[in-house]
């Protein structure tokens, strides 16, 4: 599994209590499968996700990245994890206005210190295989919600991440534009044997998944086949 959460539960400070984000979540995500997890605004998604990506520890359990078990590392080495091994697709793409498409790629490879002529062909690369080839030296106000999005899965990959997280790529997008996406996703997770996490309020393109689960409370409740 490139991914393995193991009885995780998080809880956050709440008045004179705490707050349960996650309450003993399991969940095994392979290489190469995308697994979806939706549920309601507040049930523990994003808690999820920031757990995965190591950006915030468990209060008990087991976090495991691709062979790694999270729970031994230092501030300095999971940064290093996520740099690696671990890519995010944020909600809104936050591209720099002022750079190209693929200068927006090559800024990922300089914390790891890829030569400038490695990286900008690694950029063109996956520019080409997002659907964007030709569109390598566009700026952010040229391109559309879809194609910004596009950028933003393509920047994920530029270490060539063994776990990819996404939170909610769609929901900017129309139905057209988010079902591009989704399929997309799910090409490059099969092409890339990347381990893909999934957040989404979107039910209706679950049937492109591996695997659906649902979070309610910080428990994840339920488990269908795609």
């Amino acid at each position: 599994m490139t991914l393995t959460l193991t009885d995780v539960t998080l809880t956050y400070p709440d008045g004179d209590g705490r707050l349960t984000a996650l309450d003993r979540v399991a969940l095994d995500v392979p290489a190469g499968t995308l697994t979806a997890v939706v549920g309601p605004s507040g049930s523990g998604k994003s808690s999820l996700l920031a757990v995965a990506a190591t950006l915030v520890a468990p209060d008990e359990g087991a976090v495991v990245v691709a062979g790694t078990d999270t729970a031994g590392l230092g501030r300095a080495d999971k940064a290093a994890l996520r740099r690696e091994r671990i890519g995010i697709v944020f909600q809104q793409p936050n591209l720099l206005p002022s750079l190209t498409a693929a200068e927006q790629l090559q800024v990922m490879t300089h914390l790891s210190g890829r030569p400038a002529k490695a990286a900008r062909s690694r950029a063109l690369e996956l520019l080409d295989a997002v659907g964007l080839a030709g569109q390598a030296g566009r700026r952010p106000h040229q391109l559309s919600g879809g194609q910004r999005q596009r950028i933003n899965i393509a920047r994920a990959l530029m270490n060539d991440p063994a776990l990819l997280l996404v939170d909610e790529p769609t929901s900017a997008l129309d139905h057209e534009r988010g079902a591009a996406v989704l399929d997309l996703l799910v090409t490059l997770t099969r092409q890339r044997s990347t381990a893909t996490v999934l957040v989404t309020h979107d039910r209706t393109h679950l049937d492109r998944m591996d695997h659906t689960v649902t979070m309610l409370d910080g428990r994840l409740t339920a488990e269908v086949p795609a």
